[in-house]
């Protein structure tokens, strides 16, 4: 073996190196990591779609008061199932609070039906209630679960588009550009409710 021969073997075996710490493989995984962890957020708010026209089912013949909140919940589901991210809009951040808002909107509105149902024992203490109740709490713990995942997918995509060396490979290579986290935006979600705790 020649010593030019050990000179193109080292150098490949550099170059080869060089560009593996350059986010050439690096940036597309942690990309593909975050839209997956998206696409679970995604089948997480499916499922609490799809479970509301059946509690709307059991909570229809408790009163008047129910039915407008029912159809709050049923025009919020509408909208908030009509509002569609795909992965390429994971890097927007107008659409992706578009997108909190609808699901925030559904989320209180499902919140005030569960509490205004809670007045009515004979909704209560119907089995049906009880099990979508039971389903709808899951569900907001997976849902929680997975923004959380999300949100910890895309601060690591976003952490390595950003630091050396894959940066390199990020911005030249790939044109890597930032996602964006989910963040709920339910108003006055900063302030802690008050309970009035008095009979009237």
């Amino acid at each position: 073996m020649t010593l030019a021969t050990m000179l193109r073997g080292a150098f490949a075996a550099l170059a080869a190196l060089s560009l593996a710490a350059c986010g050439i493989n690096s940036v597309p995984a942690a990309e593909e990591e975050a839209k997956a962890k998206w696409a679970d957020v995604e089948a997480q708010f499916q499922r609490r779609a799809n479970l509301i026209p059946n509690l709307a089912e059991v909570v229809k013949g408790a009163g008047e008061n129910e039915r407008t909140i029912l159809t709050e919940v049923t025009e919020a589901r509408a909208k908030a199932t009509s509002v569609n991210i795909t992965a390429d809009d994971l890097n927007d951040p107008a659409k992706m609070e578009q997108f909190s808002a609808a699901q925030s909107q559904l989320g209180a509105g499902i919140g005030r039906l569960l509490a205004s149902v809670e007045a009515y024992p004979q909704v209560q203490s119907n089995q049906n209630y009880l099990a979508l109740q039971s389903q709808l709490e899951g569900t907001e713990n997976r849902i929680a679960v997975a923004i959380r995942d999300y949100n910890e997918a895309v601060r690591k995509y976003n952490t390595t588009i950003r630091t050396f060396p894959d940066s390199i490979g990020a911005n030249i290579i790939h044109g890597a550009e930032p996602m964006v986290p989910y963040k709920a935006v339910t108003a006055g979600a900063e302030a802690a409710p008050t309970l009035d705790m008095t009979s009237n």
